[in-house]
């Protein structure tokens, strides 16, 4: 291979791995992407703990409708909220795709049901728009909305889905 069609793949290479990198400027932030009924969200990967397929669960009386009970996660007992009842619609109808999707943040660890887990993606600080600030502050269960080419997604405040009405 002569020297200058190794150098012209090098300079592609190059600018392959530059566009793929966030510049050193820029915050990026992980997020794993998922469905609840027809509207994707998003939470920061940091935390999420795992995600599963559904286990068996044990509802708990004079608890809210979105609290299915508690499920035991290799000796942990952990809440599980139905996504789709806490943000207002019908209850989740399991499928081959639904998962739970197990939350931390600090000591507090639930675990969510989910459509369907979708991907995970980057997205530059830039590319995140707050919540809208129509919405009080305390009921608020969104951090901001992420534009990407094709479509947008809401992020999901963690804080705000770990926090207990019950």
């Amino acid at each position: 291979m002569s020297n200058q069609l190794e150098q012209v793949l090098q300079n592609q290479q190059q600018q392959k791995n530059a566009q793929n990198e966030p510049s050193h400027d820029e915050d990026i932030v992980q997020l794993v992407c998922f469905m609840v009924s027809d509207e994707e969200f998003a939470v920061p990967i940091l935390s999420v703990q795992e995600i599963i397929k559904p286990l068996p669960f044990t509802r708990v009386p004079s608890t809210p409708d979105y609290v299915l009970g508690v499920f035991n996660l290799r000796g942990n007992v952990l809440p599980l909220i139905d996504l789709r009842r806490k943000f207002g619609g019908e209850r989740s109808v399991y499928t081959e795709e639904t998962r739970f999707i197990v939350i931390k943040n600090k000591n507090q660890v639930n675990g969510f049901v989910i459509d369907k887990l979708t991907e995970a993606i980057r997205l530059k600080e830039s590319d995140i728009d707050p919540a809208p600030e129509s919405m009080e502050e305390n009921e608020n269960h969104i951090y901001g909305v992420g534009k990407r080419e094709d479509s947008i997604i809401t992020i999901l405040r963690i804080e705000a889905l770990l926090k207990r009405a019950f």
